[in-house]
Parts: structure tokens; sequence; C-alpha cells
């Protein structure tokens, strides 16, 4: 009785067609992972990163939040500026829609 309690306990070998099978799920997993790590440290770095209002193109200022194709527009068409605040006091942009954006961009 005993001899048959311990057999249950043990692990049974594993075939290496199992083995494969496992180490590719655990490999497709550990793929996956490392993407959305670099995903996510590309998408911190480009949060992290300054536009200059004077230089960035419309693609550039789009990537900005609340900033649309026409916003870009207006940011280009006003150029240059001496500060960032000048979106607000020449009204380019809404106060509003400046301090969504105000830690993310410059004027150099």
């Amino acid at each position: 009785m005993t001899l048959l309690a311990l057999t249950a306990c043990t692990p049974h070998d594993r075939s290496p067609d199992e083995i494969r099978e496992q180490t590719a799920r655990a490999t497709s997993t550990a793929v996956r992972d490392a993407k959305a790590v670099t995903q996510g440290v590309v998408e911190g770095v480009k949060q992290q990163r300054t536009i200059n209002i004077n230089r960035a193109s419309a693609d550039d200022l789009k990537v900005l939040p609340g900033i649309d194709d026409a916003a870009a527009q207006r940011i280009i068409d006003h150029r240059p500026y001496t500060d960032s605040d000048d979106l607000v006091k020449r009204h380019v942009i809404s106060r509003a829609e400046y301090d969504r954006i105000a830690g993310k961009i410059e004027a150099r």
C-alpha cells in the first residue's frame, strides 16, 4: 500500500515531445512579455521627450494629447514663439489644451 502511495506522488517521466511543447509555450510567453516591456519603454521615452514647437512637424505635434491636424497647423502658422505660453497668449490653443501639453513642449 505504501509503495502504491509513493508511486502516485512521484513525478512521471516526461516525453521529449512534452518537454519541447512546454518549452515552446514558455518561450512564446517570454517573447510576448519582452515585446510588451519594450513597447512600454518606447512609450515612456516618447512621453518624456519635449517637442520644440518652433521646429516640430505637424506629425510630431499631433503626438501631443489633444492636438489634432487643425491645432498642429495653427501652431505651425503662428511661429516663431519665444515661450511655450505664447500658444495661449496668441490664442493658438486654449488654456485647457495648453495645460495638457505644457510639460511636453518647449520653445527654443
